[in-house]
């Protein structure tokens, strides 16, 4: 089974490469932004407590988020492999993911780092925010608050999966084709290695 995390700030272009890696590559998409958009629709509580969170530009607690994804992967039995496209955020997180996907006997394959400059992440979200309607998207300080905390308390990770070999940085400024195939070189690579 091939899992893949697909990691970088807001606005690197995560869902944009997920979409499609999932085509490609056969895999599940967990996106935990996505798994809250759902439950804000619909009204849960589960979607009331996250947008408590979200509206001030922080994260959701790591339990919520840990029940989510494990939700979703029971739902999804025969699945080649899973991207988590926006998970996990912090090291706890991590730690919970790998313990997770261990017990189910199908590890972390790999992380994929998108790398995008800050000025670039403004300015791919403010337009994002022309176009989508999100409200997080349109709003400069929400913007420096997510890239904060991003910064802060969510580029730790990557330095966890590197302790672990299985790291990789890809340059995220160019055509959405040329990042795509850079991003298709690595998971091949990672696919030969586990073979």
């Amino acid at each position: 089974m091939l899992n893949i995390v697909l990691f970088g700030p807001p606005g690197a272009g995560k869902g944009t490469q997920s979409e499609k890696l999932i085509k490609k590559y056969n895999l599940k998409h967990i996106s935990t932004g996505d798994l809250f958009r759902k439950h804000l629709s619909e009204g849960t509580e589960l979607g009331k407590a996250a947008q408590k969170y979200m509206d001030e530009g922080n994260l959701v607690p790591d339990a919520v988020v840990i029940g989510m994804v494990d939700d979703t992967i029971k739902n999804n039995p025969d699945a080649n492999g899973f991207i988590f496209d926006g998970f996990p955020r912090t090291i706890n997180q991590a730690e919970a993911l790998d313990t997770l996907m261990n017990g189910k006997g199908t590890p972390i394959s790999g992380m994929i780092s998108m790398e995008v400059p800050v000025e670039e992440l403004k300015k791919r979200l403010l337009e994002r925010g022309k176009s989508s309607g999100r409200v997080d998207d349109q709003n400069e300080d929400k913007i420096n608050t997510r890239i904060a905390v991003y910064q802060n308390e969510t580029l730790p990770v990557s330095q966890y999966y590197e302790r672990q070999g299985k790291f990789n940085a890809i340059h995220g400024v160019g055509s959405i084709e040329d990042i795509f195939n850079n991003i298709c070189s690595v998971i091949d690579s990672v696919k030969v290695e586990k073979n």
